[in-house]
């Protein structure tokens, strides 16, 4: 992982959904999906999470991550100050967060 403070995506006043990354991908485009604060997607429907997705966290610390080239925000920065920096930068071609993609996608 690697941390780049100095990219930010773009958003329309707090609105999270509104978040377009740095590389163009937004949400009506191939979409974007909550994930935990380590990158994993979280599973949002009631019932036992599926192998290699994350539990929606305790705290309610949801992050956006960029399915298209990695780029995570923190939902907090976007809806606390309508900026999104991208806090860290995973790797979705292979690896565990590839895979956890995947099932996201083939549960949607």
């Amino acid at each position: 992982m690697s941390s780049d403070t100095t990219e930010a995506g773009e958003v329309i006043g707090n609105d999270i959904v509104s978040l377009t990354c740095v590389c163009g991908n937004a949400a009506d485009g191939e979409g974007m999906i909550a994930a935990n604060a380590d990158g994993f997607p979280v599973y949002i429907e009631e019932g036992e999470v599926p192998e290699g997705l994350a539990e929606w966290p305790e705290d309610d610390d949801i992050h956006t991550l960029c399915p298209s080239c990695g780029r995570l925000y923190r939902n907090a920065d976007i809806e606390r100050d309508g900026e999104a920096p991208v806090i860290d930068t995973l790797d979705v071609e292979k690896g565990p967060i590839a895979e956890a993609i995947k099932i996201h996608w083939s549960l949607g």
